[in-house]
């Protein structure tokens, strides 16, 4: 019986991603009747499940923690493109559309993602364990490069409005790439044992032994199908977005609502993949995948937005407002708490899916 499922799931994961690009093509830029949305979301949902499977494959090997990057990068690249592609339409809105989306995935990330994992891990195994000395670095690089990117336009006075000069947006696009770069030279190579997932007794897992690594080709082939899917996720939920928007304004929500649905979907095959680390009580995996998805986002996003804001008109706001300074401040110092042991409870996670769920009440009802 197993040995029959093994051939069906290739195949489904196969041709599901090779469906949502054929989908994509033919739905690109047009207006879509109620059946082809709903068609369209059936096989949006069918590629975030094939992402998740190809990405493990990735994963399983090339090894922690060259996996968790290659689907936070490959997410958050996709998603850069996005947001440069809703940007180029146009629209009163979109000069606030890179800012909403950075933001919506921190929270995401950083409270969503990380309170699901650690409420999982421990309910299921009694304590989640992590490496504080890998997890505390990738939370102060996420802390800094949003600082940098979406506080301090808030207070500049070079421009009116929380917009950054041009000056200032150079640098804090080249700021941004360095801080990156420089954690994932240290994640990768340098101090690559400190976000390698550990044993209860704080022991580095080097390496998986119940499951024998895949070949390179069929991880080729499975890097393949992930940008594949991954493309078919951002592309087709780009398409279902105008339905989303007369929805939000049909119910009298604020528009950053659709910021945030559009976030949560294409950050779905990396929820799915955290929450399945913890489930294995690999942790430490799963906040790589988390606070790395936050890092790629705001380091690759910013740089390229200010690249292209140079041919696209119209402002560029990236400044928070107070309300999400305040939730921004609140999560960088809740989750300081929750790193520095090394170990949280239920109460941990708890606190981050209230601050998460305080984050989507006022977004809907700012």
């Amino acid at each position: 019986m197993i040995a029959r499922r093994r051939p069906l799931a290739a195949q489904w994961t196969t041709l599901v991603p090779l469906l949502a690009a054929v989908l994509l093509v033919f739905t690109w830029g047009r207006d879509l009747p109620g059946p082809v949305v709903a068609l369209v979301t059936l096989v949006l949902a069918g590629a975030v499940l094939a992402a998740v499977h190809h990405a493990e494959v990735v994963a399983h090997r090339v090894g922690e923690p060259f996996g968790s990057l290659v689907l936070a990068i490959a997410v958050t690249i996709i998603e850069v493109a996005l947001i440069v592609t809703l940007m180029a339409d146009g629209g009163d809105k979109s000069s606030t559309l890179a800012r909403d989306t950075v933001f919506a995935a921190v929270m995401i990330t950083c409270n969503g993602i990380v309170g699901l994992c650690l409420m999982v891990a421990s309910l299921r195994h009694g304590t989640a364990v992590f490496n504080p000395e890998g997890t505390g670095a990738a939370l102060a690089t996420v802390a800094t490069l949003a600082t940098l990117s979406l506080v301090l336009p808030t207070f500049t006075t070079s421009k009116p409005g929380p917009e950054f000069s041009t000056v200032q947006l150079t640098f804090a696009a080249l700021s941004s790439l360095v801080l990156y770069g420089l954690f994932v030279a240290t994640q990768t190579v340098r101090h690559r044992d400190y976000f390698l997932p550990i044993t209860r007794h704080g022991e580095v897992i080097t390496a998986e032994e119940h499951a024998e690594a895949p070949t390179a080709r069929t991880a080729s082939i499975s890097l393949g199908l992930l940008a594949l899917a991954l493309i078919g996720v951002v592309g087709l939920a780009k398409g279902v977005s105008p339905t989303i928007e007369s929805g939000v304004e049909a119910a009298g929500l604020h528009h950053a609502v659709v910021g945030v649905i559009i976030a949560l979907l294409v950050l779905l095959p990396e929820t799915i993949a955290a929450l399945r680390s913890s489930r294995r009580d690999r942790v430490q995996t799963s906040l790589n995948l988390a606070l790395g998805s936050a890092m790629a986002s705001i380091g690759l996003t910013i740089p390229a937005v200010a690249l292209a804001s140079l041919w696209l008109s119209g402002p560029l706001v990236l400044g928070l407002g107070a309300t999400h300074m305040v939730l921004l401040a609140l999560t960088v110092v809740v989750a300081s708490l929750t790193v520095v042991p090394g170990r949280a409870t239920p109460l941990q996670g708890g606190v981050h899916l209230v601050l998460f769920a305080a984050y989507l009440e006022l977004a809907i009802n700012p």
